[in-house]
């Protein structure tokens, strides 16, 4: 879990084979990368998350960067940014993270049995947003569904329910920008 409480398990740059291939705010290629959110937090303060701080709710930094996640993305979705934040408030770090490692494990399965080369940033969006009740179903569907396929057909078919799943929770699977 990233410093500012983006899922660091359910982002493209971390689910990357290539040498750009990030594992977190943590670690040490991070910690030197000059995060506004690393040098206060974890250097200056000696915390793990924004959330721990004192001064959180007045913190001007970390107010920017949840607005900034309320109407828009990066590379990676923002749009369960203030959720994932108040259940890992609510109930622990521990919860939160064992909440993440089930999205990654169904996200781990998307990107290894259906990602066609180009599906990578779709099913990461489709992992942090949707309930992991519907991505676990949509992928039993999928399997179904898509046997015997060649992997862009079964990529097709997996879109394609996830598609219907967020039609009908009005939820958008495209970054915001």
């Amino acid at each position: 879990m990233g410093i500012c409480g983006l899922s660091c398990l359910l982002c493209p740059r971390h689910n990357t084979e290539s040498e750009s291939r990030c594992y977190g705010c943590k670690t040490e290629s991070r910690m030197s990368a000059g995060c506004p959110f690393i040098t206060c937090a974890i250097k200056k303060k000696k915390i793990e998350f924004c959330w721990q701080c004192d001064e959180s709710e007045k913190c001007g930094k970390w107010e920017g960067h949840r607005e900034f996640g309320k109407k828009h993305d990066t590379f990676k979705s923002y749009g369960k940014l203030e959720s994932d934040i108040a259940f890992a408030h609510k109930h622990g770090i521990q919860e939160h993270v064992k909440q993440q490692q089930a999205r990654a494990e169904l996200l781990t399965i998307m990107l290894a049995e259906y990602n066609e080369g180009r599906s990578k940033s779709y099913y990461c969006i489709a992992a942090t947003l949707l309930d992991i009740s519907d991505l676990l179903k949509s992928l039993t569907e999928a399997k179904k569904t898509s046997e015997g396929l060649c992997i862009k057909d079964k990529a097709k078919c997996l879109h394609s329910i996830i598609d219907k799943k967020a039609k009908g929770q009005k939820i958008s699977l495209s970054l915001r920008k």
